[in-house]
């Protein structure tokens, strides 16, 4: 697993550039306009599919959203089912779209708690978009970071890869054998973190790749976040002094 400033360039934006988005503020957006729960969660769909059209043009090329956390099991079983019915309609209803966009469609997280009808859905669609080679369309479903670390870690374990010192920044080679336990969860490390709602808070969402995040948070709730909001928040992290830890003059240096 490389380290971000052997990736970086001189402004700080990685060539697979990456966005990583909680999507907050559905449930408050209904509610402010007297309508059901399950309004927001529509108006929120409609949202994503507006800003997957808009992140190619804005050079991302790895878009990760937090669709459905494990602590999300501890909402209204109704709201839970229907937030998983609707990602099972729109799956079925855009891979083909993402197929002819060339986009590659990923859904991380677990899978031995989703409904059947769920999970086919997911498989179908990783399945027909898997050789599309334009951007990558990553769905975080059932997802927690402390989940997929602790399971990476044992994982590594049982490997007899980890030891007193690793993994550790000076231990490569463990570093890359834990990465590797994180499996399909694991995606590049994340350039930006968007949260809308007005939280300002990670949610226990993509802990290992977000080491060296840029974290912008906005008081829009998502339903109303469009493509140019992606933009201000893309404009506003191109403005961002990136070091990685280093000092500015070695930023980007190899």
């Amino acid at each position: 697993m490389q380290s971000p400033p052997s990736t970086a360039r001189p402004d700080g934006e990685r060539p697979g550039f990456h966005v990583a988005i909680l999507m907050d503020g559905n449930g408050r957006w209904a509610t402010a306009r007297g309508l059901p729960r399950p309004a927001g969660h529509q108006a929120g769909a409609d949202a994503l599919r507006h800003i997957v059209e808009a992140a190619p043009d804005l050079g991302i090329r790895t878009l990760t959203v937090y669709a459905l956390s494990s602590d999300n099991w501890h909402r209204p079983k109704r709201e839970v089912m229907g937030i998983l019915r609707m990602l099972r309609t729109r799956l079925r209803a855009q891979a083909a779209d993402c197929l002819q966009r060339n986009v590659r469609i990923s859904v991380i997280g677990r899978r031995d708690r989703l409904p059947r009808h769920v999970l086919a859905a997911i498989e179908d669609a990783e399945r027909l978009t898997r050789d599309c080679d334009g951007w990558h369309f990553r769905i975080a479903v059932d997802y927690s970071a402390r989940h997929a670390i602790a399971q990476a870690a044992l994982r590594a374990a049982h490997q007899g890869g980890l030891h007193e010192a690793s993994p550790t920044g000076e231990d490569p080679a463990a570093l890359a054998l834990f990465a590797a336990g994180m499996r399909s969860d694991l995606g590049p490390d994340v350039d930006l973190v968007i949260r809308t709602g007005g939280e300002q808070r990670l949610s226990d969402f993509l802990l290992w790749e977000c080491s060296y995040a840029e974290l912008y948070f906005t008081p829009t709730l998502w339903p109303d976040f469009d493509g140019a909001a992606l933009a201000d928040a893309v404009a506003e992290f191109r403005r961002r002094d990136r070091r990685f830890g280093r000092v500015p003059a070695l930023v980007g240096a190899r």
